[in-house]
């Protein structure tokens, strides 16, 4: 599978002298096959709003799976990136949005802060 550099046709080459560790890791990213990216490498990179077209529908396909996967900081911490990106982004995958509704519909048990971004997201993205 191809890279989001690959994807999106624009390579950044090495990041800034002296870039902290957010956006190296970033940069590093953006170089590896999509196909290789853990929930915490796509949990870093949708965060951050990079590479979303390509992103979404992976992390989707993850969450379908495992729907509380998590990346380094919690479970479901991959759910909470995805449910809070800005509903622009989702206009572009549609039916990833579909998909990540009937997850989030499904889900019960949700810690309140998780669930409040799930009822959000379902609120704006409507069938």
């Amino acid at each position: 599978m191809s890279s989001l550099e690959e994807l999106e046709g624009d390579r950044w080459g090495d990041p800034p002298a002296g870039a902290g560790r957010l956006v190296a890791a970033a940069y590093a990213l953006r170089r590896r096959p999509v196909g290789s990216l853990d929930p915490e490498d796509l949990r870093l990179l949708i965060g951050q709003d990079i590479g979303l077209p390509h992103l979404l529908p992976v992390a989707v396909g993850l969450l379908r799976a495992d729907p509380l996967a998590e990346g380094d900081l919690y479970p479901g911490d991959l759910l909470s990136a995805v449910l809070t990106r800005n509903p622009a982004a989702w206009r572009a995958v549609p039916e990833a949005a579909r998909e990540l509704r009937a997850v989030v519909t499904g889900l019960g048990g949700l810690p309140p802060g998780l669930r409040a971004e799930a009822d959000a997201f379902l609120s704006r993205h409507t069938v």
